[in-house]
This record gives C-alpha cells, structure tokens and sequence, in this order.
C-alpha cells in the first residue's frame, strides 16, 4: 500500500484516478476547500478527504511530506494560469524534493508549449520546464502526462454539447474544424496508476490520447447521432469563432474564451500512440453509447467498465471493451 497525494482530486480526471487507486489497495488523501464537491470520494475504502488550502505553501508542505507518492491534476481552462499552471507545480515539485517523496507524477496538457498561440498552452508548456528543471536539480522522479481532452460520464465537454443538443435546433459551431484525439478518463486513470510502479516511466512524458482522430464538428455531430435528434451544425469561420468566444466569456460558467479559440489552433492530438506500455486506449464510439445508455444510474455504470463489460444490452456478454 502506497500513500498518495492527489492534489485536485476532487475533479472529474481526479475521481476515476482515486477509484483506480483505492481499487488496488493504496491509501489516497484528497485535499479539498470544498469537501462537499468531492463527498463521493468517501465511498472509497482507503480515500480520505481532507478540508485543506492546497494554494498554502505551509499546508501543501505539511500534506507532502506524509507521502509517498503525489499526483498533481489541479488545472484551469481560464484565469490565472500563470499561478496555477507555472507556479503552484513548481511548488509542488519542491516540496517533493526537499521532503524526498518516491514519484511525482504531472498531468500538463496536449499541446504544451513555451510558445504555444495561447496562455493555456504556453502555461502549461512553463511548468513542464519548471518541474523538469526541479527534477534535473534535485533528482526528483517525474513522471509527465499529456492527455488529450478527456471524456467520460461527468465530464464537462461531450456533455456539454448534449446540453446544446438537448435544447437547440441549430448549433452554431466555432472552430468546427479543430482536430482533437479524446481519449476516454478510465484509460488517463488506468495510465497513471501503473506509472507509479514502473520504474522506466521516470523522466519520461507520454501523451495520453484516443485511437482516432476527430474533428470539433464530427464530436457534435456523433452526439447527435446518440441523442437521436435531429439537428442542424453550421460552421463558423474564424472571425464569427473568435466573436462567439468574445460573447461567451461575459456568459455564466465561461463555456468557450478567446483564449480556447487560440489553443485550438494547435491540433489536440499526437503523433506518437497512446503509449504501449499502459495497454490499449478505448474506442470512443463504444465507451460513450454504453454508459449512456446504462440501466445503472450514478456511479453504478462504472461497474460494468471496471469488469471490462459493457452495459450496452447490444455487445455480446464475452466482448471487451
């Protein structure tokens, strides 16, 4: 049994991570402002959730250094990137060092680049750099993850579009022709769990993405398709993309900034394969119809995945997923 660290556990990423590791035994601590957001996590044998300030220095040294092992998933898609994507994982990283803890394990992004066309991107491109160079210093054992968007059941991209889908007739689509390789949260889970005890993942970076490339119109598109409605996309150049974006940002929950429109234009997707050595990434088509489509409600669908059944009724009882 290990003792692992999950900082911004408490999201969608850090849920299905939590249950992969409580599922093979280790102990896993979930700080937490909101202990409610992550209530769920209590269900789990070995998760504790912690009412803690993770941006505290005093308190994130306090909490790393009872640790043998610290995931750090916390991100955001606008705001201060600079503080959390540049600062708070060199922080981290220090922290580790001077407390000697086993791996640090790093979840930066597709697409990171110092000189990437968005704040997102370069962000997060300096804080691969900031971790690195702490690593190279002090001989920290990192290990650095790039996945793609990651979908599943309470993720907040394909569902939004079922959201737009569900309420209307004609989608106006900025940047349909983005390319993205999402890649399903139960294969990201699965991919970090075993980094952990591979001693060869140290100093590496491996991007995480799906085994097909699609673009923004054909991910709404297939969700019209399993939302079995009937739904016209129209797509939007460059200039109507950036001004839905400008509009967007002054709207409720920021679904869409300027500054996304900008990462888009780096293609979401990767060279390189999901990496061999943690098996093999899901079909996206075969993963989303069956947990929305699953007779179990809540968390209940994870089940059928953690057993590599499908719930959907149509794949034979011995198929894989």
């Amino acid at each position: 049994m290990k003792k692992i660290l999950l900082l911004g556990g408490g999201g969608f990423i850090g849920s299905a991570i939590a249950e992969a590791l409580a599922k093979r035994g280790d102990f896993v601590t979930v700080p937490t402002r909101d202990r409610e957001r992550a209530k769920h996590l209590l269900l789990l044998p070995t998760c504790e959730v912690v009412s803690a300030n993770i941006r505290d220095p005093d308190t994130l040294d306090n909490l790393i250094r009872n640790h043998d092992v610290v995931i750090n998933l916390v991100g955001i898609l606008n705001g201060d990137f600079e503080s959390v994507h540049v600062a708070f994982p060199a922080l981290v990283a220090e922290c580790c060092a001077r407390h000697h803890v086993q791996r640090l394990v790093h979840i930066s992004a597709i697409g990171a680049d110092v000189g990437g066309p968005s704040q997102y991107l370069r962000s997060k491109g300096r804080g691969e750099a900031a971790v690195a160079e702490i690593a190279e210093r002090t001989g920290l054992a990192v290990t650095v993850f790039r996945p793609s968007v990651v979908y599943g059941e309470h993720d907040k991209f394909l569902n939004m579009f079922m959201g737009l889908v569900k309420f209307f007739p004609v989608i106006p689509l900025g940047s349909p022709e983005a390319t993205f390789q999402v890649v399903w949260v139960q294969d990201v889970a699965r991919a970090v769990t075993m980094a952990i005890d591979l001693p060869q993942t140290i100093g590496k970076t491996y991007p995480l993405v799906g085994p097909k490339v699609y673009t923004l119109r054909q991910l709404i598109e297939f969700v019209i398709q399993i939302s079995g409605k009937r739904r016209m996309v129209v797509g939007l150049g460059a200039g109507l993309s950036a001004l839905q974006a400008t509009v967007f940002e002054f709207l409720p929950g920021k679904i869409m900034t300027r500054d996304n429109v900008a990462s888009m234009r780096t293609p979401n997707t990767s060279s390189e394969p999901f990496p061999a050595i943690f098996g093999q990434p899901a079909a996206m088509e075969d993963t989303v119809y069956a947990y929305m489509h699953a007779g179990s409600g809540g968390r209940g669908r994870y089940q059928h995945f953690r057993e590599g059944i499908p719930a959907d009724s149509r794949h034979s009882p011995d198929h894989k997923s």
